[in-house]
């Protein structure tokens, strides 16, 4: 008598959630969209999930830039608007879902988390083979204690808590209960969902590739946890800024208010020391000058405190996957002294670029008297910024 076939795996869907802001990495762009190891964060994700073997499409909860950005979709996949929360966004996709029936596997999958790998995902689908739902965590290796304020409290028992990672394996009629269920309810992810009807949720190893990118540094950590070539040039940008003195208006430099009895005239508080740093690292960078990104021709700058302009050259360079070593700017200028200032402004301009002070140099010079700074008509400023940036 011959054995019979085994019965045919459940098709496999991914619900892919890029639709979030990330507002905390700081970066000029949705942290999804971040440049990681010469593509998108979000890519490094789909590329991983979409060639599984085991995978048959996907859903893609994003905007419809996010999706252009990336150069498209997979050609099984397909694309849903993200909601408010993270939980209207899987309502969204489950919604897309429509042909597809309640004994289908379902993985949930954070794009914030750029380092999925196959055995993760085997060991979650296997999972399914006799449970509802499956999460990956991994243990929590680091003594934690209760927190008031600055002061540490009680130890708290590590032994029976875990880190809970993506991707988040279900059967899709379970999700799609759990979903229906928590129209009152609130909850991080998908698996707090399931738990509250009851059902037990396994949990598998996971993996410290799955590292969550939330802020800038995470960069750093995402880059050799994914063994990412980190190959580097170095450029140099060189910035140049001029203002007109004038009187009765409170004089920004170097990103301080410095007691004077005349101003700088400009579209913004019009920091000579800031704009030339910015330009500097605009231009190291290839990416225009800071009329590009700020033109004086848009009201919304207007009065604007130029360390937004320096911060977002900072967070262009985080975004690129770079660094910047260092910073110099001079101060051309007969009156007020910049002496007695220069440490603050180093502090400062450190604090802006999230940098060591000794990586900023700030000096001043003086023209002799000659010409317009010489005249005490205006003060200039002249700047250089060396970054370090991947290879592409």
């Amino acid at each position: 008598m011959s054995e019979s076939a085994p019965p045919p795996l459940p098709r496999v869907a991914v619900v892919l959630l890029a639709g979030g802001q990330g507002t905390r990495a700081g970066f000029d762009r949705p942290k999804q969209l971040a440049m990681l190891g010469g593509k998108p964060v979000l890519r490094w994700s789909l590329d991983a999930l979409a060639t599984h073997p085991a995978v048959t499409s996907g859903v893609l909860v994003a905007n419809s830039d996010a999706v252009a950005a990336i150069g498209g979709l997979p050609e099984t996949w397909i694309s849903a608007d993200p909601g408010e929360e993270r939980q209207q966004s899987v309502g969204n996709a489950l919604a897309a879902l429509t042909d597809w029936d309640d004994e289908a596997l379902v993985l949930v999958h954070d794009a914030a988390r750029p380092g999925v790998t196959v055995e993760v995902v085997d060991r979650l689908l296997a999972a399914l083979g006799d449970a509802e739902a499956a999460i990956p965590t991994l243990p929590v290796p680091d003594t934690l204690v209760e927190q008031a304020a600055h002061l540490a409290g009680d130890v708290v028992d590590r032994s029976a808590l875990a880190r809970v990672q993506t991707p988040q394996a279900f059967r899709l009629g379970t999700l799609r209960r759990a979903h229906a269920e928590a129209v009152e309810a609130a909850a991080t992810d998908d698996a707090q969902l399931v738990r509250r009807l009851g059902l037990p949720v396994v949990a598998v190893d996971g993996d410290a590739r799955l590292h969550k990118l939330t802020y800038a540094e995470d960069m750093a950590i995402l880059n050799g946890l994914l063994g990412i070539d980190r190959m580097t040039r170095t450029a140099v940008g060189m910035g140049y800024d001029v203002h007109r003195l004038v009187a009765d208006k409170p004089l920004w430099v170097g990103g301080i208010e410095i007691a004077h009895s005349h101003g700088l005239e400009g579209h913004s508080d019009a920091d000579v020391g800031l704009h030339a740093l910015t330009d500097a690292i605009l231009g190291a960078l290839a990416d225009g000058d800071i009329g590009d990104h700020f033109p004086p021709s848009d009201p919304q700058w207007r009065g604007a405190a130029s360390h937004r302009f320096l911060a977002f050259a900072a967070d262009r360079v985080t975004a690129r996957g770079g660094r910047i070593d260092h910073v110099d700017l001079t101060i051309i200028a007969e009156a007020p002294k910049i002496g007695p200032h220069r440490a603050a402004m180093r502090a400062r301009i450190a604090e802006i670029l999230a940098i060591p002070v000794e990586r900023v140099s700030v000096k001043a010079t003086t023209t002799e008297r000659l010409g317009f700074t010489g005249r005490r008509e205006g003060i200039a400023a002249q700047a250089a910024a060396t970054l370090q940036l991947p290879e592409n």
